[in-house]
């Protein structure tokens, strides 16, 4: 019952938004509370599994299978607190959207002696978006791919923003395909730092992970919507050519320096990574990684852009990004290590975020790309 009791407090308080859209909503909860929301045992429902499938934001998700039907799922286990209620009522209200994941059900109940909410969403069973590409070999990854996986990671943001909500948490391990098959569809996952934005609700906590932040976050400004745009700027660098723009490094204090290169959007195209990338794709990008927010391109602007919405006319053109993320894939999940060892401090001041100088970095990744430059090795 509490999603419908902080639900009526949220109306109560908030007399700036249209009526019509409240009693929306709390209509929506009521369905949900009366015929998917569950206080019995979850065990009578769900054989669940010591396999853990990943690590959210807020709790863990290991694999369940559905008792009567079979089917395999996933299950995410929240200890109750306002940071988890948060994150079920904002993904209640998106499930069921467009390339984002689903909530089957919902339980409360108490799990080690807590009381927790127990989600049940579909299993992804195809892997990260990154994992998916690195395992494609030989098989060429082309821009015109790259603009598919683009506009289906929008249509999941325009559907958040849409409903005045921003995911704040958009990188590569929270972006997920359904199965291991080309007709896996990708979808977003991880709702624990959404957060309902608004003219009267600017997004002013500095929570996110270092390698997509916005240069607006690593400040006092206060940011919105506009942090997604630029999430998704970085991962259309990563996919066009296998590296991030910016790279960051655990153990070291932010840097002067690196926040200087993020709030002033230092970054290159370097060679032979991006020598056959359309200058559209450029184009985008710059539109995406502005670092003033009021700058910055919208959805509705990314949506409508050429690269995006006539993908069949974007060029195949083979990228690098297989062969660089095959090259470097010890170094790649050292990174992604890093940053689930760092969810515990996305939450606190931007000072304890580690991020590293570009210069000064011993990144390994970067040092072994430094190496094959001024050897002329590719």
């Amino acid at each position: 019952m509490y999603c419908i009791f902080c639900f009526i407090s949220h109306l109560i308080n908030e007399n700036n938004l249209n009526c019509f859209i409240k009693l929306f909503y709390l209509f929506i909860y009521l369905f949900i509370y009366l015929f998917i929301h569950f206080r019995h045992a979850l065990t009578d429902d769900y054989k669940v599994s010591s396999q853990v499938l990943g690590l959210g934001v807020n709790g863990k998700v290991v694999e369940c299978y559905n008792k009567k039907t079979g089917q395999k799922c996933a299950l995410k286990i929240l200890y109750e607190c306002p940071k988890a209620q948060r994150e079920v009522e904002l993904h209640w209200r998106v499930s069921g959207g467009p390339h984002i994941v689903r909530i089957l059900s919902l339980y409360e109940n108490m799990y080690r002696g807590k009381k927790c909410l127990l989600i049940i969403m579909e299993c992804m069973e195809g892997g990260e978006l990154f994992s998916r590409i690195q395992a494609r070999g030989d098989q060429a990854f082309t821009e015109r791919e790259a603009s598919g996986i683009m506009r289906d990671i929008g249509t999941a943001i325009q559907y958040l923003h849409n409903m005045n909500i921003a995911h704040r948490d958009i990188k590569p391990e929270n972006l997920l395909y359904t199965r291991k098959e080309d007709t896996g569809v990708l979808k977003l996952t991880d709702f624990g730092f959404a957060k309902e934005t608004s003219l009267h609700n600017l997004l002013q906590t500095p929570c996110y992970t270092p390698y997509y932040v916005a240069p607006e976050v690593l400040g006092p400004e206060k940011y919105d919507k506009s942090c997604d745009m630029w999430s998704l700027g970085v991962i259309m660098y990563i996919l066009l050519c296998g590296f991030p723009p910016f790279y960051s490094n655990t153990g070291q204090a932010i840097s002067p320096g690196m926040k200087r290169r993020i709030r002033m959007g230092q970054y290159e195209f370097p060679n032979p990574e991006w020598a056959e990338v359309s200058e559209e794709a450029k184009q985008l990008i710059h539109q995406l990684l502005k670092t003033d927010p009021n700058e910055r391109m919208t959805i509705e602007q990314f949506m409508n852009h050429p690269w995006i919405n006539q993908s069949m006319v974007v060029p195949q053109t083979p990228l690098h990004t297989t062969r660089v993320l095959t090259e470097d894939s010890e170094m790649w999940d050292e990174v992604k290590e890093e940053l689930t060892s760092a969810l515990a401090t996305m939450r606190v001041d931007y000072e304890q975020v580690k991020i590293k100088d570009l210069d000064a970095s011993s990144n390994p990744l970067l040092n072994k790309r430094r190496k094959k430059a001024a050897t002329g090795v590719h």
